[in-house]
């Protein structure tokens, strides 16, 4: 049994962030898997930009449906056994938000998942992905334990949310049909990490860009390692990391004997 350290990153834009601090920081941090989410950018794109990580082999998904917008990814030093994009579902694959890459003793799946958008006018969309994204990763667990490394678009709890009350089935990412629907991931046999190991620490991932949110630490905790129960033993260290800057999310890790 060897330490793997897994990074994931919403970094709102792969050619934005990399012309800031980002390839610094990803050799400070030296994950031996990088996921990242919302590259807003087509499969060349993120590889021109990648290109300045060459000790990882790339795989990316990018939005059919639009450009820039979007997008998934995955840098890892070993290579992967066999990795595959999208859920094979036709009303979610068009956005580039799923790859799933399997190695020896596991599955890693990156996801973007879709926000419920302004007014929750994409709520009932977001029930029926958490639905099929649930089946998915049940399915891929039926072969083997299963990482999903995400930004899933929800503040689990009240502690997971500065400003819970203001927000409640007001704002997307914290309704009650986005809680029960990731609810039922973690009652379907998996654990949020952080909280795990961290059950009374007000962290955040994620802040506003526009209301100076950062400064005043008024955030969301939306980005997640998410582990099958059977990994939960092999689990060591999950942490944020918010003095990380470039995106209006910060980076998350998880550290793994296995």
């Amino acid at each position: 049994m060897a330490d793997i350290h897994l990074v994931n990153w919403n970094v709102n834009g792969i050619r934005s962030i990399i012309k800031k601090d980002f390839v610094r920081d990803i050799e400070a941090i030296n994950p031996d898997i990088l996921c990242l989410q919302e590259t807003k950018a087509s499969s060349e794109e993120v590889k021109s930009a990648c290109q300045l990580l060459p000790e990882y082999k790339l795989y990316v998904n990018s939005s059919k449906a639009r450009k820039g917008y979007s997008g998934t990814a995955i840098l890892s030093k070993t290579e992967p056994l066999n990795v595959a994009c999208d859920m094979n579902i036709e009303e979610h694959d068009q956005e580039g938000r799923v790859i799933a890459a399997e190695f020896e003793k596991f599955f890693l799946v990156t996801v973007y998942s879709p926000n419920a958008g302004d007014g929750l006018k994409r709520l009932d969309y977001r029930e029926r992905w958490d639905e099929d994204f649930r089946n998915y990763v049940l399915e891929l667990q039926s072969k083997k334990p299963v990482i999903i490394a995400g930004d899933l678009n929800v503040a689990h709890k009240a502690i997971d949310i500065a400003r819970a009350k203001e927000n409640f089935n007001k704002s997307a990412g914290y309704t009650q049909r986005e809680i029960d629907g990731f609810e039922k991931l973690l009652n379907a046999g998996f654990t949020d990490t952080f909280r795990h190991l961290h059950p009374d620490e007000i962290k955040y991932s994620y802040w506003n860009q526009m209301f100076n949110a950062r400064a005043r630490n008024s955030g969301w905790r939306i980005d997640y390692f998410v582990v099958s129960n059977l990994l939960l033993g092999n689990v060591k260290e999950a942490a944020i990391h918010n003095e990380y800057f470039g995106s209006d999310h910060c980076p998350v890790s998880l550290t793994l004997d296995i």
